[in-house]
């Protein structure tokens, strides 16, 4: 197959996405040693690291492709897909899946819960497999910088995060109105969804319960640390720990701030800070629990200049707070919609779009009747898993690839680490053992290509996953 280049709408379209990778050439798969299976160029030959859950809904939207293999630890969660690819083989290990049938698989679908997309998507690039992860692309910092450079010493692989709307029509017209002038250089950007929708705030669970035959709590666990197994964590809630989620920013930060984030070039922060909501279980003296995400929050994540662009400051609000309603919003109108949506301010008017980044619109509504500004930018004719698959036969990286994805994610958690430093307990200086202070609304100073935070060593712990263990 010859070297395909980037069609000159879609280019334009990329050219702001950090690490855009460069048209490739797909090797067969008869080049490459296989036996009895069509080139990716036909169909691709699919594994899925998870296979119940959400990975029901993507994989449905994959039907056209060769699923060859499926994993997951819970055997009842997995039977939707089972069902639907009687053909795949069915492990509870990835590492066993991979081992087995890494010579047959092109391409690999991760949507486990969030301590393992890295773990999962490296080990499945190190084979040199094409990759599609779930969001957030990790839990932590460090981990998503290392699937962006494995991503950016690997151009063939074709890579995609599960933010949906970034393969929708949204964010492109989004892009088509600002890139028309109509509200100026954008200065702020808020941001809100109504997640959580699971218990958070809380203790961690306690005690135990009786692990199900059809469920494998290690291989659950993987690289966290080893606890009794509790049907609190399994199979939604463990968004809400840190050891495993990334709270109501991770799960919907990368479908909602995708769209500014790209549009207005922001890439790393400088500085985050956040309040958070705090539970009470006696006057006085808030509830501690560091293991768990707070019940709501908001945050100020500042850019800095970007050429001729000015600086923006990101403020994100979650639990069901919401920013200061636009005096030009109609009272019977919505703001964003009821998953949340978010507001760019700039110096000639404000646009507002939904979750995914759908529906953007000028404010005030009666604006949109008044302009006409023509649809320049490529649409995805698919879906977000397709133009994927697409991608990998086509040879282009797609909406979502870890070269955008990868940056987005990182900006997502400086926003956590500002969390958890809110009610973290700083060792008191001159103080005896034991002895600590909360210093509450902390603005961290960000170096984003070092990954550190520069004025507040206690917070880089949170920016490597710690505590690992071999499963």
């Amino acid at each position: 197959m010859q070297k395909k280049s980037i069609p000159s709408n879609r280019r334009q379209f990329l050219r702001t996405a950090a690490g855009a990778a460069a048209a490739f050439t797909i090797v067969p798969r008869h080049v490459l040693g296989g036996k009895g299976f069509q080139a990716p160029s036909d169909t691709v030959n699919i594994a899925a690291i998870g296979a119940g859950g959400k990975a029901t809904s993507t994989l449905s939207n994959l039907v056209s492709e060769n699923v060859i293999a499926l994993c997951d630890v819970d055997d009842s969660r997995a039977s939707e897909s089972r069902e639907r690819f009687p053909k795949a083989s069915y492990d509870r290990d990835f590492r066993v899946m991979l081992e087995k049938y890494g010579d047959d698989i092109d391409a690999v679908v991760v949507t486990t819960p969030d301590h393992m997309h890295a773990t999962a998507g490296l080990a499945a690039m190190e084979l040199g497999k094409h990759v599609y992860i779930e969001k957030p692309l990790t839990r932590t910092i460090a981990e998503a910088r290392m699937l962006t450079e494995m991503a950016k010493k690997n151009p063939q692989l074709v890579t995609q995060m599960g933010n949906q709307g970034a393969s929708g029509n949204g964010i492109r017209r989004t892009q088509e109105l600002y890139e028309a002038g109509l509200i100026g250089d954008v200065h702020t950007v808020y941001a809100w969804t109504n997640r959580p929708v699971w218990p958070q705030g809380g203790k961690v669970p306690q005690g135990s319960d009786p692990i199900p035959a059809d469920f494998d709590w290690n291989l659950w666990l993987g690289i966290a640390e080893m606890r009794p197994h509790n049907s609190a964590y399994h199979p939604f809630s463990w968004r809400g720990y840190w050891d495993f989620g990334t709270g109501a920013l991770g799960d919907m930060g990368c479908h909602i701030i995708d769209s500014p984030f790209y549009i207005l070039e922001l890439g790393y922060p400088v500085s985050a800070e956040a309040s958070v909501a705090q539970v009470f279980s006696q006057p006085w003296n808030p509830d501690y629990h560091p293991e768990t995400c707070p019940p709501a929050s908001k945050i100020h994540v500042k850019f800095p200049e970007r050429g001729d662009k000015p600086p923006v400051e990101l403020v994100w609000t979650d639990g069901g707070i919401l920013p200061g309603r636009p005096e030009e919003l109609g009272v019977d109108e919505p703001m964003g919609n009821s998953d949340g949506g978010f507001l760019m301010v700039g110096t000639k008017g404000k646009l507002m779009a939904d979750t995914y980044g759908n529906n953007p619109r000028l404010l005030p509504t009666t604006r949109m009747e008044e302009i006409n500004v023509p649809e320049t930018l490529a649409r995805v004719e698919t879906t977000h898993e397709m133009d994927w698959i697409n991608g990998i036969k086509e040879g282009y990286q797609p909406s979502s690839h870890l070269g955008k994805a990868g940056p987005l994610t990182e900006t997502i958690l400086m926003g956590n680490l500002a969390v958890r430093g809110y009610a973290y307990r700083f060792p008191k200086v001159g103080g005896e053992d034991g002895e600590y202070e909360l210093r509450g609304r902390t603005r961290l100073l960000w170096d984003g290509d070092d990954m550190r935070v520069t004025n507040v060593e206690e917070m880089n712990r949170f920016v490597s996953p710690e505590n690992l263990r071999s499963f």
